[in-house]
């Protein structure tokens, strides 16, 4: 029955107040419906929104995390500072020896050379370009390096013609400047000289190792630097390590970019294949329980019903009562008034 018929005018018209009425409450109804769909696709867009970006940030801290364990240090410089022993048994001489110098291959009290990575350490010198230095011509700088038990693990002298060797000779010597060229030279910068801005000075750079591995098992601590010269003039000096990369690391290193997005990207996906793999599991989980649930009851109804019978059966049929003797049967038949059995 329409509800609206009650309200029908005597000319069988409908009241134009309920036909509002009808359309406001379909309005609202569609309204209502429309808006909680809107709220739950907004839900799950805000859902899923959250789980990519969840799974981004996942992957980027791997990839970094990764990063950061697998990639040494590039490059580092350490300061040299040289000193001479002056405990010399003759009083005439008061140099006793080379200038050595010890520079530490620790960083928080950490090896800086990563095990199984190649690195070429080089010498910086700086030196004045004095007349003495230029008489000295030639001089040979020898590198040792030291574990933290104190043992020899490498040492190093370059040479020019042994390069490809791991203990060898290497000289070095001040370049060679005419006097004209000097002269001239002193003369264009004599204003930066004459202020400070400058100095009269030369940079010589020595290979002291070109692949040099450190040992796992003991790693180096500390390497001694020693100028076979004690003639030789220094500004200051530095010890340069620089990795030498291959490989993966090769990749990482010269390619960040790139290889920043495959190694998001791979993770990414992994962890989304995970993602997936575990929600289907779920569903499928949820899809079967209700009918496990109802082969469960259905078993055991059928397992009390089967103990129900059981119960029955043996109630029906008891056990058989051990056999009376001849007495016994008398004693029961003069109870019940009936005749003896003999």
């Amino acid at each position: 029955m329409n509800p609206a018929s009650g309200h029908r005018r005597p000319g069988g018209h409908v009241k134009p107040f309920v036909l509002f009425r009808g359309m406001l409450v379909q309005f609202t109804d569609a309204l209502h419906a429309q808006m909680s769909r809107l709220v739950q696709r907004a839900k799950r867009g805000v859902l899923v929104f959250s789980v990519v970006m969840l799974l981004l940030w996942v992957s980027a801290f791997l990839y970094g995390s990764f990063y950061y364990s697998y990639m040494p240090f590039v490059a580092q410089s350490r300061p040299v500072y040289y000193y001479y022993r002056t405990d010399c048994e003759s009083p005439s001489t008061f140099l006793c020896s080379y200038p050595m110098a010890n520079v530490s291959l620790l960083t928080n009290n950490k090896p800086v050379l990563t095990f199984g990575q190649a690195y070429r350490i080089t010498l910086q010198l700086e030196m004045p370009d004095s007349d003495t230095n230029r008489d000295l011509g030639m001089f040979m700088i020898r590198t040792t390096c030291f574990s933290r038990e104190g043992s020899q693990m490498a040492s190093s002298a370059r040479s020019a013609r042994q390069l490809s060797l791991t203990s060898s000779s290497r000289f070095s010597m001040l370049r060679y400047r005419s006097d004209l060229l000097r002269t001239i030279s002193t003369l264009m910068f004599l204003p930066a000289f004459l202020s400070g801005m400058a100095e009269q000075k030369q940079l010589l750079e020595v290979e002291l190792f070109s692949e040099y591995t450190d040992d796992p098992y003991s790693p180096s601590v500390t390497a001694v630097i020693e100028i076979l010269s004690n003639k030789a003039h220094v500004y200051s000096s530095q010890l340069h390590i620089h990795a030498c990369f291959t490989g993966i690391r090769y990749l990482l290193f010269h390619f960040p970019v790139f290889s920043a997005l495959v190694g998001v990207s791979t993770n990414f996906l992994f962890l989304s294949v995970i993602l997936v793999m575990s929600y289907m599991r779920l569903l499928l989980g949820l899809e079967w329980r209700p009918e496990q649930q109802v082969q469960v009851t259905r078993a055991a109804g059928s397992s009390d019903t089967r103990g129900v019978n059981h119960v029955n059966n043996g109630a029906a049929q008891p056990p058989d009562s051990p056999s009376l003797t001849d007495t016994g049967r008398r004693q029961r038949n003069q109870l019940e008034g009936g005749p003896a059995v003999e």
